[in-house]
């Protein structure tokens, strides 16, 4: 596949600087891009070494000029080598095809085209939209609802009545809409608090592999438009994902949890139940939050801390152990200052 550089930024957006019917046959990354290739330039780092580029043509930000190759300028250099990866490995298109392997339950209905792989299981009033696949494995229960270009990996389970939208992602060995962690005490024993809600995840969506997804109590457990997670990720009961907001690998949100639009928990990161995280807040890797989070600040620590507070007990910790050893040498002191009258 060939495509010229003019009609990449077309396709993608941006300022052809240079030949804009330079071929370009593929992406790769700047220290391995060769003839023919669009590479990414967009890094301080890189764009000092741009001389010494062999791609065919490179990304870079706007405002930046080279003669040495051509280039394309655009307002985020990320996001428009992003598309042009996309236009250069596009997903392959999606048969109309069910397995014979497949069981299909009764009153289903299905878009088209829509691929079901072997050994899936689509319970009794499945509701499927257009352009969906379903890969090997996977299991949707009954009464759940998929939107349009929805893609489910091998061995995913969709539990009955959950509702997902269009164009969402969910990885291998996910489990959307299991029970939630609910269990009430009489002294001796735990008594189990039936969970009679749903998950709902809103267009946009990529869920990792190995995530837990937990229904509501009642009501829904609210994955918003265009959450993004990592890989085993758990999400409990009544929780609610703001738009935008990413969730890093191993992260574990308690029940009944408000996560507001654009926030990043870092990896690791727990959340204690019914607390709220604001807006464009940041969680870093490994916190322990058990407080709100205000819109717009960054936590660190376990206890949660602001983000400059922790890098200074950090600096403090490794000492420590020296300044315990010159107190004990004080109070020695002291301790003979009064013995002496």
């Amino acid at each position: 596949m060939k495509m010229k550089l003019s009609e990449i930024a077309r396709r993608i957006g941006g300022e052809v600087q240079g030949d804009p019917d330079t071929e370009i046959s593929g992406v790769a990354p700047f220290d391995q891009a060769a003839e023919g290739h669009l590479t990414l330039a967009a890094a301080p780092k890189f764009l000092k070494r741009i001389h010494d580029c062999r791609a065919g043509a490179a990304i870079v930000p706007r405002g930046f000029t080279t003669a040495s190759l051509a280039t394309l300028a655009a307002i985020n250099p990320a996001v428009a080598f992003a598309k042009a990866i996309a236009l250069f490995f596009p997903p392959p298109e999606i048969p109309d095809d069910i397995s014979p392997g497949a069981f299909i339950g009764t009153g289903v209905r299905m878009g088209s085209p829509v691929s079901i792989g072997p050994s899936a299981v689509i319970g009794d009033r499945v509701s499927i939209g257009d352009r969906v696949r379903i890969h090997a494995g996977a299991v949707i229960e009954a009464d759940a609802v998929i939107g349009d270009d929805v893609e489910i990996h091998p061995n995913v389970t969709i539990r009955y009545r959950c509702r997902i939208g269009s164009r969402v992602i969910i990885h291998a060995g996910t489990v959307i809409g299991g029970d939630g962690f609910g269990f009430s005490p009489d002294g001796k024993r735990y008594h189990k608090i039936p969970h009679t809600g749903i998950v709902q995840i809103d267009d946009d969506v990529e869920i990792g592999a190995l995530n837990a997804i937990d229904r509501a109590t009642f009501g829904q457990t609210w994955i918003q438009r265009g959450v993004k997670t990592d890989n085993l990720v758990h999400v409990a009961h009544n929780v609610t994902v703001g738009e935008d907001t990413l969730l890093v690998a191993q992260v574990g949100i308690a029940g009944s949890v408000t996560i507001g639009r654009h926030a990043i928990l870092a990896g690791q990161a727990g959340v204690a139940g019914h607390l709220t995280i604001g807006d464009n807040a940041v969680v870093g890797p490994q916190a322990g939050v058990g407080r709100p989070v205000p819109e717009g600040e960054v936590v660190s620590g376990s206890p949660e801390m602001p983000h400059k507070l922790w890098l200074r007990v950090q600096r403090i910790i490794p000492g420590l152990p020296e300044l315990k050893k010159k107190i004990s040498e004080l109070e020695k002191r002291i301790a003979k200052v009064e013995e002496n009258g």
